[in-house]
């Protein structure tokens, strides 16, 4: 396996742990500050404090144009990355961390499923297969296990 991928791999295993923890500690913040969407509201305000700080040391921002550039759907990201932190910080008192992360990430590969087959966004055309379908389906056999 390439090292690139390796280090992608790891980066990846890295961001889906941070995931499983940032859903209780949004949680807590949202007990601590009484109100999921003010989480929120303050969980986007640190990831872009942070952000803000990286760009400024790298000394790199948007490239001249480039706003001009993009198509108007690349900017829903945001606002998908919201509903998603509040839906986390809503659901995980209910239902836990793992059943939680269990969901989104059924979830995710379904829709994933979808896109990779249309080839939405520029992604290149991947057949539904029937391993991609049983992987989706053991996901699914995870989740109802998480709830018995």
């Amino acid at each position: 396996m390439q090292p690139t991928i390796i280090l992608a791999l790891a980066a990846l295993m890295a961001a889906g742990a941070a995931l499983s923890v940032q859903a209780p500690i949004n949680a807590a913040l949202a007990r601590g500050l009484g109100d999921p969407i003010v989480a929120a509201c303050a969980n986007f305000l640190v990831g872009f404090v942070v952000l803000l700080a990286v760009c400024l040391v790298r000394g790199v921002g948007p490239q001249a144009g480039a706003l001009t550039l993009t198509p108007v759907w690349a900017w829903v990201g945001g606002a998908l990355g919201a509903c998603y932190v509040v839906a986390l910080i809503w659901s995980v008192p209910q239902t836990g961390a793992l059943t939680a992360a269990a969901t989104v990430i059924f979830a995710q590969l379904a829709a994933a499923l979808a896109l990779d087959r249309i080839g939405a966004f520029g992604l290149t055309v991947q057949d539904i297969t029937w391993q991609r379908l049983a992987g989706l389906g053991l996901v699914m056999a995870g989740l109802l296990l998480s709830r018995m």
